[in-house]
């Protein structure tokens, strides 16, 4: 069973901080009933997330808080509505306090004001709820806006592996980075192990990306790699169609 927290002692003036506490006005010690509302959150502003309990009915009158959350972290709590009774102005601050500490609704009851103690942890359970349930419905915006850059990144650029060709000298074939429709890079996933070969690849490679098609010279001395080189790269342009 939770120990009860003393309000006697906790009520006198300057021991409890209630920079955070702002009482609701008039009188409600009144009986009926009234109609309990949802919790519903509130535009986010720099401080955080504001969310609003739910108002819950009470013998002594209903009880509502609002909580600001900083991300999950409750920041600050405060009460819209709440009974007019000493004993529940003495709790109020010292629930506030033990729900900024424990940052959850899994407090202590407040001794001499279980009543109110009761609705506010039910009330604050809801704004802790619905605070949840948005953050899941709702990406993050980094992750929204990593996942746009992902998007688009994928859409502006396409890596496509022409056919491999077999030569005389020994396989060809090319990978085709395209930017859209433009040739960006190509680099060579096969080729002969030959000295005409290594010095013809940077030569067909550049003329490519000038003509940005495969209707190029052939570079005297590697023909043979030249016509494999063209091969493989027009299926890589063929494939991306």
């Amino acid at each position: 069973m939770k120990r009860a927290i003393p309000v006697v002692a906790l009520s006198i003036a300057g021991l409890i901080p209630v920079w955070r506490y702002e009482p609701s006005i008039g009188g409600t010690t009144s009986t009926t009933a009234e109609p309990a509302t949802t919790p519903s959150a509130s535009t986010t502003a720099a401080s955080g997330t504001v969310v609003k309990g739910t108002t819950i009915t009470t013998d002594k009158g209903p009880v509502q808080v609002q909580v600001t959350f900083s991300g999950d972290k409750i920041s600050a709590v405060k009460m819209l509505q709440q009974p007019d009774h000493p004993q529940t102005t003495a709790a109020v601050p010292v629930l506030i306090s033990e729900t900024l500490k424990a940052q959850s609704a899994d407090i202590d009851t407040v001794s001499g004001a279980t009543i109110t103690s009761d609705a506010y942890k039910k009330s604050l359970q809801a704004a802790i709820d619905e605070n949840e349930k948005s953050a899941s419905a709702s990406p993050s915006p980094s992750a929204s806006a990593s996942a746009s850059a992902s998007a688009s990144a994928s859409a502006a650029s396409k890596v496509v592996a022409g056919s491999t060709v077999n030569t005389d000298k020994g396989p060809v074939q090319v990978q085709v980075t395209f930017s859209g429709d433009k040739i960006s890079a190509v680099k060579m996933l096969q080729q002969p192990n030959h000295p005409q070969t290594t010095a013809a690849v940077p030569v067909l490679i550049s003329e490519t990306l000038k003509a940005q098609s495969a209707d190029i010279d052939t570079v005297s001395g590697a023909t043979i790699t030249s016509d494999g080189y063209k091969e493989s790269l027009q299926a890589a342009i063929d494939a991306k169609g």
